[in-house]
């Protein structure tokens, strides 16, 4: 039951049974292939049905930039001596002096991308054009089924990432002059639209704003529509930044599940606000082509709407948008419209056999631990890891890259049932629980 797959040359593990095997390879799970790579008690391997790695190739738009620190790379947090982390990408390329005479304010988001690719490229325990077709559970070992063999392993870690969320009133609708952000830099080029409606007020909506507006293209109307009450920046203070810090997540882990859904509201705009980089250029370019360049491209922002209907005619499409800030209904007309409507965590199709076994929530969301495993009805010694699943479960900063390489050492310490890694929580600058001590949380990174 197993089988040889190439990447660049080199193989994955052809006998015996897996300790972990990973089911995608994104940043998360190329994180925790990093850090294994320095541990040779753990025999582990990646399998992605991609041909090579890339990062959110859709959305690599003109000037786009990171909006976390180059240091919260895939290894540095635990282990700043790794070879896989950014400051070894930058100096076995010859630019670390380069980069830091250049004073980014915020990391290119190419540049983080291309240290990514080259580990990728670089590491022994991964795979590519692997696509898993199926994964059963028999005794104590998982099967993981390609289109030619398969593997065994007695855990899993899925890292397949998120999947485009999209509002039920534009599927119908979903093609050339109806799509997700995700598709923005292969799709925006080629659109010749005269109006242009963008959905969603955070970050890649206003990414997407900036490119339409500086482009030289057709576009007569904008219209940008937001849910929330203005287009606001992402909140990046320090102690705002305190949500994503280790701490924050053993104190949030003690927190019922109404409490941490109004938690995850209160803290949204410091995952989902506008760079003020962003920000500051789309109003630039506005101020531009209104007064400087005289160009007739009539831009309307309108924050606090909700779009609730989309129709098609011969014109394109006819939005029907409800004003939450004076309760009025309006109509917006379009030939093209982007969906900048954030993204969602899914089981991949592979695991339809194994979904009954899984809990999922009210909204119909895979259950995890405080370990990061998705609660199941298997053996608890076998485990199905889920990386950027727990949004709801941990927290804000799950989604984002910022604790990728502590969440990583955690599925390690699980795997190898001792602290590897040493996780134990540091002096936080805030105090969020009652009594002013961050102590109930902590289990998850000294119990095994």
């Amino acid at each position: 039951m197993t089988a040889m797959f190439a990447n660049n040359d080199r193989t994955s593990p052809a006998s015996d049974t897996l300790d972990l095997a990973g089911i995608g390879i994104g940043p998360s799970n190329l994180s925790l292939a990093s850090l294994l790579d320095g541990i040779g008690n753990v025999r582990a391997h990646f399998y992605e049905s991609r041909a090579s790695f890339d990062w959110h190739p859709g959305m690599m738009l003109p000037d786009v930039e990171l909006q976390s620190s180059y240091l919260k790379d895939l290894v540095t947090p635990v282990m700043p001596t790794s070879p896989w982390s950014f400051i070894s990408y930058l100096v076995a390329h010859k630019r670390l002096y380069a980069f830091l005479n250049a004073h980014y304010d915020a990391v290119p988001r190419r540049e983080f991308a291309r240290y990514l690719e080259w580990v990728a490229r670089r590491l022994k325990n991964l795979s590519f054009n692997s696509t898993v077709r199926e994964v059963q559970f028999d005794k104590d070992k998982f099967h993981v089924q390609f289109d030619s063999g398969a593997v065994t392993a007695r855990n899993l870690v899925l890292g397949t990432g998120t999947t485009p969320s999209v509002p039920s009133w534009a599927t119908p609708f979903l093609g050339e002059r109806c799509f997700h952000n995700s598709e923005a830099k292969h799709r925006l080029p080629g659109l010749n639209a005269s109006r242009i409606a963008v959905i969603g007020g955070g970050q890649s909506g206003g990414e997407v704003v900036e490119a339409l507006l500086n482009s030289k293209s057709t576009l007569k109307e904008l219209n940008w529509f937001s849910r929330r009450h203005n287009f606001e920046p992402i909140n990046d203070t320090a102690f705002s930044n305190q949500v994503f810090s280790p701490e924050y997540v053993y104190a949030y882990l003690n927190l019922n599940s109404d409490q941490k859904l109004d938690a995850l509201k209160a803290s949204i705009l410091t995952s989902d606000g506008l760079s003020i980089s962003t920000i500051n250029a789309i109003y630039r370019r506005l101020y531009s082509l209104r007064y400087l360049e005289n160009r007739n491209i009539e831009a309307k922002l309108s924050p606090n709407r909700d779009v609730i209907q989309v129709e098609g005619d011969k014109d394109g499409y006819r939005l029907i948008v409800r004003n939450r800030f004076d309760g009025g209904v309006e109509v917006a007309h379009a030939d093209a419209i982007v969906l900048a409507t954030g993204y969602q965590f899914r089981l991949p199709d592979a695991f339809a056999g194994l979904q009954d076994r899984i809990q999922l929530d009210r909204h119909n969301r895979p259950v995890l631990d405080d370990r990061y495993c998705l609660n199941w009805s298997g053996p608890k010694q076998n485990r199905i890891f889920a990386q950027n699943a727990g949004r709801y479960s941990h927290g804000i900063a799950d989604s984002q890259l910022s604790l990728m390489a502590w969440r990583s050492a955690h599925i390690i310490n699980s795997l190898v049932g001792r602290p590897h890694f040493d996780l134990e929580p540091h002096d936080s600058q805030v105090n969020w629980l009652s009594g002013g001590h961050d102590t109930l949380g902590q289990n998850i990174a000294v119990d095994y």
